[in-house]
């Protein structure tokens, strides 16, 4: 009976080990997709009506857009430019956007868009600049 269990316990660590094995481009895959089909369509804050996920696996890139109700013009580009880098900071905070994938050389390109699809706002995060939103 004790090697039974044991034989069992042991198969599933193996399942487990395997499972979390995954290479960066499989997690960059894997994140695009809960994002589309979990994050975004819960996700809410000032002005934003829509969030979207795009995976590039060959470069190791995630476009995330965040399309607004604002018009683009400078008093909504200013106001952009103060609110947008916190939403980021409120999105690494609770995870959505995952600090493993940038420290695992994952560059997220995140664009703050005007309701005519212009930008209000890009920040790119990737190693360096995650710093500057962690403080």
């Amino acid at each position: 009976m004790i090697k039974k269990i044991s034989q069992i316990a042991f198969a599933l660590t193996m399942v487990l080990m395997l499972v979390s094995c995954k290479n960066t481009k499989q997690k960059l895959q894997e994140y695009v997709v809960t994002y589309n089909k979990t994050i975004a369509p819960g996700f809410r804050a000032d002005d934003v009506t829509l969030t979207t996920a795009r995976g590039y696996i060959n470069d190791d890139k995630i476009e995330l857009r965040f399309e607004t109700n604002l018009e683009q013009n400078e008093a909504n580009k200013s106001a952009a430019v103060i609110s947008f880098p916190k939403l980021i900071k409120q999105m690494l905070d609770k995870d959505q956007i995952p600090r493993q994938l940038i420290e695992e050389g994952v560059q997220f390109d995140v664009y703050f868009l005007a309701d005519d699809n212009t930008v209000l706002d890009k920040e790119i995060l990737k190693g360096e600049s995650l710093k500057d939103f962690l403080k």
